[in-house]
């Protein structure tokens, strides 16, 4: 599917500094629903998106921007620090297409692992990253948040 200005809508693509307002009201649409079961706000709504863009940290998928993923190259591992859906584009297989992009940036990097974490509030998240070859690496306290780490190998 394309659009008039000729994007496919299942494209991923690293945001620019126009996707800064796009990259923020995604992010609080997609954790808004966790600030009353976890206590405040989750760590990604209080991020420097614009920070993150202007340092090629974030990547988008569709025309107006519906999902997207925070990535930082690490050493040893790809850290995914973000992934958000507008409730709006829930079931339409855009997390499925972004987890997959993080592995392919992944191995394009060179590197053989994709770490994460989740608050262990959001156990919708613990059903879904498993399903993906995720396994749990550890539970810990970081600060106020409460988080089961994840990891993929990429073999």
């Amino acid at each position: 599917m394309s659009t008039e200005r000729g994007m496919r809508t299942d494209e991923i693509r690293r945001a620019v500094a126009a996707d800064v307002a796009a990259v923020r009201a995604v992010t609080d649409a997609a954790y808004r629903p966790y600030i009353e079961r976890i206590g405040r706000a989750p760590q990604p709504m209080e991020a420097d998106h614009a920070a993150n863009v202007a340092e090629g940290k974030v990547f988008v998928t569709g025309e107006p921007v519906v999902g997207l993923v925070v990535i930082e190259e690490r050493d040893d591992h790809l850290f995914l620090d973000s992934i958000a859906v507008h409730p709006d584009a829930h079931g339409r297989g855009v997390g499925g297409r972004l987890l997959r992009f993080v592995d392919a940036r992944a191995r394009a990097l060179g590197l053989a692992e994709v770490r994460l974490y989740t608050n262990a509030m959001m156990w919708e998240n613990q059903k879904i990253y498993p399903r993906y070859g995720y396994e749990v690496v550890e539970r810990r306290t970081d600060g106020p948040y409460d988080r089961v780490h994840y990891r993929r190998r990429l073999d």
